[in-house]
This record gives C-alpha cells, structure tokens and sequence, in this order.
C-alpha cells in the first residue's frame, strides 16, 4: 500500500509538470494582457523551457545521482512548487520567466529519475505495471490539466491556475517526503538495467529521438490539418483532441500489461502503429471519419510508446537507469523539439498534409532503427548466446545475480520530460 500511494504521488507530480510546461499557451492571451507583454513573447515561455530541459538534464542528473531518493525528490518537488507559486505571484515579465527557468531545471532532473524511482518500488513483475500508472499521469495532463487550467485561468485570473499547481506539487512533495524510504540509489535492482547492452541503449536512443520527430511534426499541424485539410469545424476540435486523450491513456495501460514479456516486439508494433496512423491521415485526409480515427490512433500509439521506450530503459540500461534515462529524457525532448520546428516550418512552405506524409516517412526510420536493436546488440556480444527478444523483468527477479545489483528508469517528456 505504501508503494501505491507514493506511486500516485509520483503520478500526480507527471500530471503536475506536463500541465506547468504548456499551460501558458492555453492562458497565452490572459498572461499577455496581465503583463503587457505582446503574445510571441508569453509562447518563448514553453519554447525556453523545452530548451532548457534538453540542455541540463544530464549534467544535472550527473550532479545530482549520489543523493538519497527522498532527499532528492523532496528538494525537487518543494523548489518546482515554488517556482510555480513564484510564477503565480510575477509581478512582470522578467519575474515569470525566471520562475520557469527554475521549474525546468527541478522538472529536467525530475524526469531522469521518476521513472527509475517508481519501478524501485515494485517487484519486477508489477513494474511494467507501474511504469504504466506514471505515463498516464503525463498522459491526461494535455487532456484535463491543460484544458482545466486554461478554463480556470478564464474563469478568474490567469495566476490561479499556477497557484494551483504549485499547490498539487506541495502535496505530492509531502506524500514522497513522508512515506518515501530513506536509501541510496544503489539499494534498489532497479538501479541497473537487467539485461545490460550498450549497442541496444543507443539504438533506443536514437529510436526514440525519431519516434518523438515523427509524432510531433504531425501533431504540430494537427488543428489546421483537421480543419483546413479534412474540413472538420472548428468547434469539434475540441472533442476529437479529446477523444485523442482518452485514446492515448487507454494505450499507455495496455502498453504496461505488455512491456513485462514482450518489451522490444510492443514496440515495433506501436512504431508500425504509428507508420499506419500518420499515413491514414495523410491517404484519407478528405474522409472526416478515417482521419479522426487516424488522430486517435496516433495519440494512442505515442503514449504507449512513452510507455514502453520508458521501461525498456529498464531493461538494456549499460550503466546507472537514472543516467540513461536521462539520455532518453534528452532524446525524446530533441525529438520534440525537433518535430515541433519540422511542423511549423512546413506550416509556411507546403501542404499542411504533407505534414503526415513526413512523419510517416520519419516513423519508418525509427522502425529501421527498432529493427536493428538485436542486430547491434548481437554484433557487441558475438561470442555470448544471443537474447532475440527481450525477457521478461519478472523472469530477471529469479536470477541470483539481479539481487546483488542497483537501480531504477522517462518521458518524456518531454519529456513524452
């Protein structure tokens, strides 16, 4: 019960941080007009904190490794709340961008270790489980945080909302804090990766960086693609971007019923999913019907990609899980980054749907790169007996050796931080 509890803590800090990073687009015009500032200047607030996450996560993660879990997440969660608070009581623009600038870096460590912290807390055979509940958290962030928040802000001031979640931080804090135990990083199995491969960790890398372009050059567009290309009104985005929400939470939990046994092959076939989804929208963009289901279909896959990319962290760590999960919280931010630039720069040059036309293209790179996994793996241990699927992490718990070894696995999320 213990571990449940400080799990929906971790849980509700997902939702927290995914809802903090791109709440200001949501109160764009609100925070403009607080603070006199014209509305391009409020959008660097997500773009700086995106950038800064990418740049600061490993150095910091680096910095930062030796600490007791509670200790660290405790000192994390109480200075993001205080940003936050920080953020609801900027008095001017400098103020609020200072204040985000030191959410990013709680929020950039934060990312590296929650993952690796909440699988600590279970047996191998629930942690797929676990990683599950966690994404879901960062999941229903973009379909009732983002949203509650914004309609909160309009209700009665933009500052309420930040308040708001500096308060769900606070509480999250307390919860870890208390009930967390107290012990080195090294205590737990969950420190090491449990099939340990360098040629898979990077090939996941660079798997996941593709996955993340792919999604999001299609998901920037994906208002004037619906609109403009399908030809659905505007008042239905709304209900298709949620009902894209629920699809992605409803993935996230399969994903974590799946990733225990079968991990590497849940993966090529979400990537596959995603190959399907952006070239459905792309081929029937005309039929309102297909491309809706395509956009559910998209979301669905990506958050259980988050899912999976984040336990197999888990499993094919070379080293320390909190260092490579926050190469895979970098590498999943590039691709964010990334995809978001890809998106907006054919905004101004092209067809909005060759939007999904590219990110099925990029998704089969990332598919080419899924496939050579074993590949490369098999190539750095030629003389040892090769793994053509990846065990199950409760088949790891039965081994000897696993009892003696440390650790732990993100999102994203960007993060997806």
């Amino acid at each position: 019960m213990r571990a449940w509890v400080i799990l929906a803590a971790l849980t509700a800090s997902t939702f927290d941080s995914v809802t903090t990073e791109t709440l200001p687009i949501g109160l764009l015009p609100q925070i403009a007009h607080g603070l006199g500032m014209p509305a391009s200047a409020v959008g660097l607030l997500v773009t700086t904190y995106g950038l800064i996450v990418v740049v600061a996560t490993i150095p910091l993660t680096r910095l930062t490794h030796r600490w007791p879990r509670r200790h660290l997440f405790g000192v994390l969660l109480l200075v993001s709340a205080a940003a936050m608070a920080l953020s609801a009581f900027a008095p001017n623009y400098p103020t609020l961008v200072a204040s985000r600038v030191v959410t990013a870096l709680s929020q950039a460590v934060f990312w590296a270790v929650v993952t690796p912290a909440a699988a600590a807390l279970f047996p191998p055979s629930l942690r797929g489980r676990a990683i599950a509940v966690l994404i879901a958290g960062s999941s229903a962030a973009p379909l009732l945080g983002v949203p509650g928040g914004t309609w909160l802000g309009q209700q009665t001031n933009w500052r309420v909302p930040f308040f708001t979640l500096a308060l769900l931080g606070l509480a999250a804090c307390a919860v870890v804090v208390t009930l967390m135990r107290q012990q080195p990083p090294a205590a737990s199995n969950a420190n090491r990766g449990s099939m340990p491969d360098a040629g898979r960790y990077r090939s996941l890398i660079v798997t996941t960086a593709v996955t993340a372009t792919a999604a999001f050059t299609a998901f920037t567009c994906i208002t004037p693609f619906l609109t403009d290309t399908s030809g659905i009104n505007e008042s239905a985005i709304g209900p298709v971007l949620l009902l894209r929400g629920v699809a992605g939470l409803a993935g996230a939990i399969t994903a974590g019923f799946l990733i225990g046994r079968y991990a590497w092959h849940t993966m090529v076939f979400l990537i596959i999913g995603q190959i399907l989804a952006t070239a459905a929208q792309y081929l029937w963009s005309g039929t309102q019907a297909t491309t809706i289901a395509a956009t559910a279909t998209a979301g669905m896959v990506l958050c259980g990609l988050t899912t999976v990319l984040s336990a197999r962290v888990l499993q094919v760590a070379p080293g320390a899980t909190d260092f490579a999960s926050a190469g895979m919280s970098t590498a999943f931010n590039v691709g964010i980054t990334a995809g978001a630039l890809i998106g907006s720069h054919l905004l101004a040059i092209a067809s909005i749907r060759t939007s999904a036309l590219l990110a099925a293209l990029i998704s089969c790179v990332a598919l080419i790169s899924a496939l050579a996994e074993p590949r490369l793996a098999a190539k750095r241990t030629a003389h040892e007996p090769q793994q053509h699927h990846v065990p199950a992490m409760s088949r790891n718990a039965n081994r000897s050796q696993v009892g003696s070894r440390a650790g732990s696995i993100p999102y994203p999320q960007g993060g997806v931080n």
